[in-house]
């Protein structure tokens, strides 16, 4: 029950006297000066709320100033020219992103990446990976890289037909700037048997080296990439461009793969794309008599150079000279022609073949059946 006001009086019997009495004096002590009868306060209260207002005035000022730097872009950042390396890893978010930004310098505060994720929509679109950014790149720029992903940064890699596995790790070693050396990967290309498993073509190459089998072609390689990862893009390659390939011709020689491979190699060193064929079919005509392949490429090989007289015919493992039938290994990456050729040979009596420059940049071929016909063809030319 709520409870009702009552009302106050002077007398608990009032009367028209008393109330009257009651009104004079109370007016009479309105009027009187107690303020020197009444207790003097002291002043803490009011310095203390004066330097808490100071406080709280002081940290705002910290606060808008610590504000205004980050977002007028005074907070240093890396300057152009210098790069910074920051990884995405799957799951990261907008938020995770650019505080790893922050941290390397490459933008002012996390605000203004966040901003144009949104403005941009882009939020679902980063992409992980390895962004090596440079100094002064604007935050629109590193979003838009961060929605094409690592492959932007990507390097360039070509390897001609008839490479060297020497001659492509140093290639990559320049591709790659040097992130990748070339003694990295002549390390990871060094026994064919660690990638066996997962490539069948490697099984009767043993433990020799990856040379023959480094794909010639353009690749792009990302900022992530290891020399493992390079050598399993040229062997996908590989893979890729020889699937359609019968090697039932090399096999008919009593060549596996690994043979037929060693052979397009020095087919590769030796003959022009338009005379593939008939190059391979000189050296499948001389296997098949026991005839000595005698390929000045495959003693180059051996000693780096153009070979001499003397050197083509030393006792040496690469000697197709001294030696019966197919070097140990091959001499280079041969390229899907001259594969085909050694698949498909041209059918020819060839046992010989010369060449000299025909005056245009070129060579002039001379195929013969005869080692008579063969020293006419030197002798004219």
């Amino acid at each position: 029950m709520a409870l009702r006001n009552k009302q106050v009086t002077y007398s608990e019997r009032p009367t028209r006297a008393a109330r009257a009495a009651h009104a004079k004096g109370d007016s009479q002590f309105r009027s009187y000066d107690v303020s020197a009868i009444q207790p003097r306060r002291k002043p803490w209260g009011r310095i203390i709320g004066a330097v808490a207002v100071a406080v709280v005035l002081v940290l705002a000022a910290i606060v808008a100033m610590l504000t205004f730097n980050g977002c007028s872009g005074d907070v240093q950042t890396l300057p152009a020219g210098q790069t910074a390396t920051i990884e995405v890893t799957p799951g990261e978010g907008a938020r995770d992103i650019a505080d790893s930004l922050v941290k390397a310098r490459l933008i002012p505060n996390a605000q203004a990446f966040l901003d144009e994720v949104k403005r941009t929509d882009a939020a679902a679109s980063l992409i992980p990976g390895t962004y090596p950014f440079e100094g002064g790149t604007s935050v629109a720029e590193i979003v838009y890289v961060l929605t094409i992903g690592p492959s932007y940064f990507a390097d360039t890699l070509s390897v001609p037909e008839g490479s060297t596995r020497k001659a492509t790790a140093e290639a990559v070693a320049v591709a790659t700037d040097g992130r990748i050396s070339a003694q990295q990967f002549l390390d990871a290309t060094d026994d064919a048997s660690a990638y066996a498993g997962d490539y069948r073509f490697l099984a009767t190459a043993g433990t020799s080296s990856l040379e023959g089998f480094l794909f010639p072609k353009t690749y792009t390689i990302t900022t992530d990439a290891t020399a493992d990862t390079v050598v399993r893009m040229m062997l996908d390659q590989f893979a890729t461009e020889t699937a359609g390939l019968d090697w039932a011709v090399p096999e008919a020689h009593d060549l596996d793969l690994y043979g037929a491979v060693t052979l397009a190699s020095i087919v590769e060193k030796e003959g022009l794309t338009d005379n593939y064929r008939e190059v391979a079919s000189v050296f499948y005509n001389r296997l098949a008599i026991a005839m000595p392949l005698q390929s000045d490429a495959t003693t180059a090989y051996e000693v780096g150079h153009d070979p001499t007289a003397d050197e083509v015919h030393a006792d040496t493992p690469y000697s197709t000279y001294s030696n019966y039938g197919l070097p140990p290994t091959p001499i280079c990456s041969p390229g899907l022609a001259t594969l085909k050729a050694v698949c498909s040979p041209a059918t020819t009596g060839y046992y010989y073949f010369y060449f000299v420059p025909d005056g245009k940049g070129g060579m002039s071929y001379h195929f013969s059946e005869t080692y008579e016909d063969h020293q006419d063809a030197i002798a004219s030319n």
